[in-house]
């Protein structure tokens, strides 16, 4: 496994991280023995970050998360959670809840700090709220010893340049923008490194697009982008490659990307993610694939309200 710096917190984070959300049985029923047997061969393995939120099966990814790494040294891994989102239209950033957020967090994963709080999906709520609320309380959380970093998450890229412009942040958290089909994360990696932000990339499989299998009803993406994500896919599994593998690699052999969050309840599957990020690349293929996708390319979807959207690409 391979570690690089996150920005100015210090910290040497594995460029594969592991994200908890499929312990809160997002994308199947999971077996609460087998998850907690994943987190231990995530980090034996040499994953050092793991993340999660209470809206990852509300609370239950927490609450599994809890009882895996109660049962390892806490200096094992560093623990990333998120407050604000609670639920798919529940959203608080008052000053007040995002504060009684992280003591609910801390007793759910039986552990007295966060190494980094995230504010989970700003772009649902008005920025003056995120600024006057969750920001403040970020501010006091630190200084009472429960999170050690903090920064903020969500879909839209403006909500990176619209927090950075008003609040010196410790990381950013991104998802969908930095994988096969959609690079446009790249755009603002210089504004990050002039601040010194760590960067955290998640869904190099952009939610399940990058599958054969149908995308999951709830994906918010167009038909066009998850027709054209199949495509490659399909063009992948007939080369007798996994397109989940090459979008991994693709993700994690960037240098200016610390880390990269991939999710699963299997240990087989986390074995698999870990082992392919130490093989080489098969650059041919990627061509290809990049060539399939080319028509959607930087594309994505409206997430939150239209203040953070006007840049996005539908």
């Amino acid at each position: 496994m391979k570690y690089r710096k996150l920005g100015k917190t210090g910290l040497d984070v594995s460029v594969l991280s592991f994200g908890a959300s499929s312990l809160g049985s997002l994308f199947r029923e999971t077996n609460e023995e087998e998850s907690i047997r994943t987190v231990h061969t995530a980090v034996d393995l040499g994953i050092n970050l793991i993340d999660v939120s209470p809206y990852y099966g509300l609370t239950k990814a927490e609450t599994v998360l809890g009882k895996a790494i109660a049962q390892l040294d806490r200096d094992r891994f560093i623990l990333t959670t998120k407050a604000g989102r609670y639920g798919d239209a529940e959203f608080d950033f008052s000053k007040e809840r995002i504060i009684r957020s992280v003591d609910e967090s801390l007793k759910r994963l039986h552990t007295d700090y966060i190494d980094i709080l995230y504010l989970h999906d700003i772009e649902f709520a008005a920025f003056d709220e995120v600024v006057e609320g969750a920001f403040p309380a970020l501010d006091a959380l630190k200084q009472s010893g429960k999170i050690r970093y903090f920064g903020v998450s969500g879909l839209p890229l403006s909500v990176f340049e619209k927090s950075l412009a008003v609040k010196e942040l410790d990381s950013v958290l991104s998802y969908c923008h930095y994988a096969l089909n959609d690079t446009s994360l790249l755009d603002i990696v210089p504004l990050l490194e002039q601040h010194e932000v760590g960067l955290v990339n998640a869904s190099p499989l952009s939610m399940g697009l990058l599958s054969t299998r149908p995308a999951a009803s709830w994906h918010p993406a167009p038909a066009d982008i998850q027709r054209v994500c199949k495509e490659a896919a399909e063009y992948c599994a007939s080369q007798g490659a996994d397109i989940a593998k090459l979008a991994v690699q693709y993700a994690t052999a960037n240098e200016r990307i610390p880390t990269t969050l991939v999710s699963t309840a299997s240990p087989e599957n986390i074995r698999k993610n870990i082992a392919w990020t130490d093989e080489p690349m098969d650059a041919g293929l990627l061509q290809e694939v990049l060539d399939i996708l080319k028509p959607i390319h930087n594309k994505s979807w409206i997430s939150g309200r239209p203040e953070y959207n006007e840049k996005t690409c539908v």
